[in-house]
């Protein structure tokens, strides 16, 4: 009986040890991965000069000869012309152009119609510059009734737009996250800005109106400020929040991305369609996609919002307000979409030069006062699906100057050694188990041995002589 207990328990401690190496091999895998590329992506350091010459270029050719334009898959500019001699001078600046049907008024047009309909709770639409076409989404709580009746809206208005069914709701994505909490919900920390005499926090609008109280714990104990102003639903989607007591010394921006590290914010520009982006919030961390598509214009439950950025990044409930950037340029600040971080989905942020235009701030710290911020090239980060410890540092939390713009540095506190230990973009915890494994298989196989030895020696012992 003894001896089937110790043959259960070396098979059991056999089986543990193999099913370890088995673990740790997976969990490698999965950290390598979730291991960043390293290859350049589209829409690189490049992207907002880019943006700026084909800007310029296509305003002298006008919106009846072109009809947007973006990012290609080899990362130079394509611009959308109607016509051979537009289609020249863009060749002639260096980009690529791409001879269409319709052109950007006839696409404006379409998106005038639309808004001018009665309004419809759940749909979105934007211009589709790769595809020359306006694309409409219904969401799964628009009716049957009223996606016909803009289907037929659609079809008078034109061949060039495209009506989508999508699973999911576009929602708003105040509640479930930190840092920034109110008696309403929870939304992340933006961008620090400042008028010249005040210090802020740039966020989405609808987070919460003029006057919510804003605490950085779920006690109530630790103030953050007070909402002073406060757009959504219309044109926009941002609010300030003026810290409490104010700040006499502006701070560095630098947006956590997790695990004790931020990335230093250079300074404001506008996005590129097929840019590739990075956004930043307290509930997912941060996740990466691309720019699809400017001015978009969605429908929430609470009201219409124009003018948003359309992308492929995901986000949930609680990353509100959290900020969308890229090289180390602030691009805008979230708002809301559909899906989620598993299955993917469509997120739409408020661009951040419209924002701070109409709010009159400008990003707190000293990289906005040393010239054209957006000229500079910085690394972009890497991914990561980490949670982010927050959408943005108090100002003076930041050492300026202890990193180049854009640049990864260290923010806050980075966590006990479990924590990174346990960090699933680790490749340690998987070769630890590995190693730990082997040990154990090693370590049992000779103790069976050692232990068969003895055996034999107490049973022959006798005729030893």
């Amino acid at each position: 009986m003894r001896h089937a207990r110790r043959r259960i328990v070396r098979r059991g401690a056999r089986i543990a040890a193999v099913g370890g190496v088995l673990l740790g091999g997976l969990m490698v895998t999965q950290a390598l991965a979730a291991e960043p590329s390293g290859a350049p992506s589209p829409g690189g350091a490049s992207a907002q000069g880019t943006s700026r010459t084909v800007a310029g270029l296509m305003s002298q050719l006008g919106m009846a000869r072109t009809a947007g334009s973006w990012i290609g898959s080899d990362g130079k500019p394509v611009v959308a012309v109607t016509d051979r001699a537009a289609a020249d001078r863009v060749t002639a600046a260096g980009a690529r152009a791409e001879m269409v049907r319709h052109s950007m008024d006839q696409l404006k047009s379409a998106t005038v119609a639309l808004s001018s309909a009665p309004r419809v709770s759940g749909t979105a639409w934007s211009v589709d510059y790769r595809s020359n076409q306006v694309v409409v989404q219904g969401d799964s709580s628009v009716s049957a009734s009223d996606w016909s009746r803009m289907t037929r809206l659609a079809h008078d208005t034109g061949d060039f737009v495209r009506m989508e069914r999508t699973e999911d709701r576009f929602t708003t994505r105040v509640n479930g996250a930190q840092p920034v909490i109110s008696a309403g919900g929870r939304c992340s920390a933006g961008y620090n800005v400042t008028n010249g005499q005040s210090e802020f926090i740039l966020t989405a609008g609808h987070c919460g109106p003029g006057g919510t109280l804003w605490f950085s714990d779920s006690t109530g104990r630790t103030v953050v400020g007070r909402t002073v102003t406060s757009e959504f639903p219309g044109s926009g989607d941002f609010s300030l929040i003026r810290y409490e007591n104010g700040q006499e010394t502006p701070g560095a921006n630098v947006v956590a991305i997790g695990d004790g590290r931020g990335v230093r914010i250079a300074g404001t520009g506008d996005p590129v369609v097929g840019q590739r982006v990075f956004r930043s919030g307290s509930t997912t961390g941060l996740h990466d996609g691309q720019v699809t598509a400017l001015n978009a214009t969605v429908n929430y439950p609470e009201g219409t919002v124009t003018g948003l950025i359309q992308t492929t990044v995901c986000a949930e409930p609680g990353d509100s307000g959290g900020p969308l950037f890229s090289e180390g340029i602030a691009l805008g600040v979230t708002s809301g979409g559909s899906g989620d971080c598993r299955s993917g989905g469509t997120t739409f942020f408020q661009p951040l030069t419209t924002a701070m235009s109409a709010l009159g701030v400008r990003l707190t710290g000293p990289s906005e006062a040393s010239g054209d911020a957006t000229n500079q090239a910085p690394a972009a980060p890497a991914p990561s699906t980490s949670a982010a410890q927050g959408a943005a540092i108090a100002p003076g939390a930041g050492t300026p100057g202890s990193a180049g713009p854009g640049a990864v540095q260290e923010v806050g506190t980075k966590g006990n050694f479990v924590t990174r230990l346990t960090d699933v973009r680790n490749v340690g915890p998987g070769l630890l188990v590995i190693a730990g494994s082997l040990v154990a298989l090693v370590a049992t196989r000779y103790i069976r041995s050692e232990h068969e030895r003895n055996a034999y020696r107490r049973a022959y012992s006798g005729t030893w002589g």
